[in-house]
């Protein structure tokens, strides 16, 4: 019997590790009152351990893009907390380098033009709380429609020969960004 009890701890301890994809793993930090859930996603590309925390607002029948999020500004990327990438190598999105260490994620959204990833020095702080003096540069995403309706905000990265693209989706928007391991 005890040897039962234990083994079943033990395998409800390791579900969540052995759910997530290959390259993935996804557990839940925790849901706030009233709040949005907050994940942390972790990968492995090309030997950089890449995580990112956030929280995953619903769409709860909203119009998000050029609605509760309006066009032409930046968005928080994330619920509650500021959104927060680590990296223990540098990571290079297009002409900007990102050293290894912790940041914060904002996005420049924009109905007349690209988007932008914006990574922040600045962490710790709550996600509205975005300075553009603390840019540590900014990359254009590509953006497209989706079919279907994301319902949670949802980050992942996909491994590719090149290193990887990591892809925002809510709603019916996906924004992606290509980038390589140095």
């Amino acid at each position: 019997m005890r040897k039962a009890l234990t083994m079943g701890i033990a395998l409800a301890l390791l579900a969540p590790v052995a759910a997530g994809t290959a390259g993935q793993q996804t557990t839940r930090v925790h849901e706030g009152k009233g709040g949005s859930p907050h994940d942390r996603t972790e990968w492995t590309i090309d030997g950089a351990r890449i995580s990112i925390t956030y929280g995953r607002p619903s769409v709860k029948g909203r119009t998000v893009f050029g609605g509760i999020e309006p066009y032409g500004k930046v968005w928080r990327a994330g619920a509650d907390e500021a959104t927060t990438l680590v990296t223990d190598r540098a990571l290079v999105f297009g002409d900007l380098t990102v050293p290894p260490g912790e940041y914060t994620l904002f996005a420049w959204i924009d109905d007349k033009g690209p988007w932008q990833l914006i990574v922040s020095k600045a962490t710790g702080q709550w996600g509205t709380a975005y300075k553009a003096s603390e840019d540590l540069g900014r990359a254009v995403m590509t953006t497209e429609s989706l079919p279907e309706v994301v319902e949670q905000l949802t980050y992942s990265i996909d491994d590719t020969a090149e290193g990887g693209v990591l892809r925002l989706e809510w709603e019916k928007t996906r924004a992606s960004i290509a980038f390589r391991v140095q």
